[in-house]
């Protein structure tokens, strides 16, 4: 059934219609007549960020963390083009999003109107599809349109721009259920025949691992169940790329770690000497790969995925499946069973113990102080402290404390890890902490940060003050610019350029200037106490945790070199590697 209404009446009942509960927002000139009918309504929050790119990653934090878009209404000109990072962001690590922008009136397009900006032209890169509305009655099916081409396939942002006008004039609403079907339809399941070759590789593999990725996690719950199942039946082992921790539980008997740039030594060996590497919904991005000449030079590659240009777009596969994770992984599960859940288990248990060689290196090793914090032995007690808490979600900020939460933080479950991967985005952290606690009022949020992060988008300590958001931010203050200084040293001669800040603010003060708490420490003996008073705290806590200035964060794959070429700590000695090929520090 369709009715009379004005454009602006159109936006919010359609995001009514799509179950839309958040909108995370800026106001401005262009959207007023949208933001005139929220405040005529109580069905949808809106939270008031303090930067449009704030609102962006705090829609992320919100998507990631429950599976459903994260919407965004920010106005023209600026409040588009400070949008653009977060939909960059999003369109790389594959979260659905849908950005609402104002746009001045359409009879003035064009003429340089005041904060005016073609934000279609300037997001058609950063976003899976953009529109730019001309007529009132077409608004309400690209909304629902919208929502479709964001959630459906690979995920990702989309953005509907909307001139004035067009949220003054009138025209007829059509509802989800009545608007016109859509043209994309992504295809769900996957070839049988290429699903058989997979099964046989399976059954006949001597050094299998499984290689997955996000595309886990955005295929659902079920895709993280089925994956567990098949890992279980088969007793191959598995690695992830950043963006898909939580998929296998980190507790797992067949869990080798993160893989990559700075993943474990032994899901890098693995990844290299493995004669079988099934790629689930992962993309082969260079953080993974290294030198492509030289990665898993003598393997098998599968690669499972429902995006078909990611298929052979780095590295050339052997079994490609287009399609849904969890479809795809239900179909490989009952053929197997079905052709007698067969495995070369003898030679699995000799690849186990191969693999068992490379854990005993223990490359996450570090010499630890009395005197001074290291970071990674602060997160390890933020592990261990808050490791029983199901609730437990973890964001970070983009640096070496990223990588070493990834390193020594667990996580047993999907959608309880939120990181900037593909972009690595500064400032990412703090309002996705902000979107994650939104959607999980009850919930344990802490974002895992570097102090030259946090102060990219510090301004929203606002944001959460006002909402009352018991969001932790826990930095790890080195006073550097970790992951710069550190290639600075390893690769740069030491020559350290513009590599740290001489004017840092006192976080403590900071926080109480916004209202919130403030807890410094510096002394290993008290990290404990101050843990968990910020964890006992009710409200959002900026936690300085003052750590060794100059550490590195090991294993590190240098630039251009393969997997099996790695830098490891000074705490793992020549004696424990033996003649595996590892590069030492």
């Amino acid at each position: 059934m369709t009715s009379q209404m004005t454009g602006a009446k159109m936006v919010v009942k359609a995001l009514k219609d799509q179950g839309v509960d958040t909108v995370f927002g800026y106001p401005g000139g262009a959207v007023l007549p949208i933001y005139d009918e929220i405040f005529q309504q109580n069905e949808i929050r809106h939270i008031l960020v303090r930067h449009e790119q704030g609102a962006v990653h705090a829609a992320e934090g919100y998507a990631r963390s429950t599976g459903k878009p994260g919407v965004v209404l920010v106005t023209s000109g600026p409040g588009a083009t400070n949008a653009v990072t977060g939909l960059t962001d999003a369109l790389m690590d594959s979260i659905p999003l849908v950005v609402l922008t104002g746009q001045v009136p359409t009879f003035m397009i064009g003429s340089d109107a005041f904060q005016e900006a073609d934000t279609v032209g300037i997001t058609r890169p950063c976003t899976k599809h953009n529109w730019l509305v001309k007529d009132t009655d077409q608004l309400a099916p690209i909304l629902h349109e919208a929502f479709h081409v964001a959630k459906s396939g690979r995920p990702g942002p989309v953005l509907v721009d909307i001139p004035k006008d067009v949220q003054f004039a009138s025209g007829f609403y059509i509802s989800n259920k009545k608007a016109p079907t859509s043209q994309y339809r992504p295809k769900l399941k996957g070839d049988i025949e290429q699903i058989t070759k997979l099964v046989e590789a399976i059954e006949q593999s001597e050094k299998p691992i499984f290689y997955t990725g996000g595309g886990v996690i955005n295929s659902g719950t079920g895709a993280s169940q089925l994956l567990r199942e098949l890992v279980k039946g088969t007793n191959f082992p598995i690695t992830s790329t950043l963006m898909g921790l939580g998929c296998y539980p980190a507790s797992g008997s067949n869990w080798l770690g993160m893989l990559g740039m700075h993943g474990l030594y032994e899901a890098n060996m693995a990844m290299h000497d493995c004669d079988l590497m099934i790629n689930i919904g992962a993309r082969f991005d260079d953080r993974i790969t290294g030198r492509i000449d030289a990665f898993s030079p003598s393997s098998k590659k599968a690669h499972i995925d429902i995006d078909p240009s990611s298929i052979n777009k780095v590295i050339h596969v052997d079994i490609p499946i287009i399609g849904d994770i969890a479809h795809v992984l239900d179909d490989v599960l009952n053929m197997w069973k079905a052709r007698g859940r067969k495995t070369n288990s003898a030679a699995i248990d000799k690849w186990w113990s191969q693999i068992s060689e490379w854990r005993s290196v223990k490359c996450l090793d570090y010499k630890n102080s009395k005197k001074t914090i290291k970071p990674q032995f602060a997160l390890e007690r933020l592990e261990q402290l808050t490791r029983s808490r199901a609730d437990r979600f973890i964001c970070t900020e983009v640096g070496q404390h990223q990588m070493w939460a990834a390193q020594f933080l667990g996580f047993e479950e999907p959608n309880q890890w939120m990181t900037s991967g593909g972009l690595g985005t500064m400032g990412y952290g703090f309002p996705a902490s902000i979107g994650v606690q939104i959607a999980h009022p009850k919930a344990l949020v802490i974002n895992v940060a570097g102090e030259a992060s946090w102060l990219m988008n510090m301004q929203e300590m606002g944001t959460a003050v006002q909402y009352k958001l018991p969001v932790k931010q826990f930095i790890l203050n080195n006073e550097r610019l970790g992951m710069v200084r550190q290639w600075q040293e390893l690769l740069h001669g030491e020559r350290y350029s513009h590599s740290w800040s001489d004017a840092l603010p006192d976080f403590v003060k900071l926080a109480d200037a916004f209202g919130a708490k403030g807890i410094m420490v510096s002394d290993p003996a008290d990290l404990d106490d101050a843990i968990m008073e910020m964890l006992s705290y009710d409200g959002p806590v900026l936690f300085d945790c003052l750590v060794e200035k100059h550490e590195n964060c090991f294993p590190m794959i240098p630039s251009g070199e393969p997997h099996n070429k790695m830098l490891l700590g000074e705490a793992t000695t020549e004696d424990a590697i033996g003649s595996s090929g590892a590069v030492l520090v």
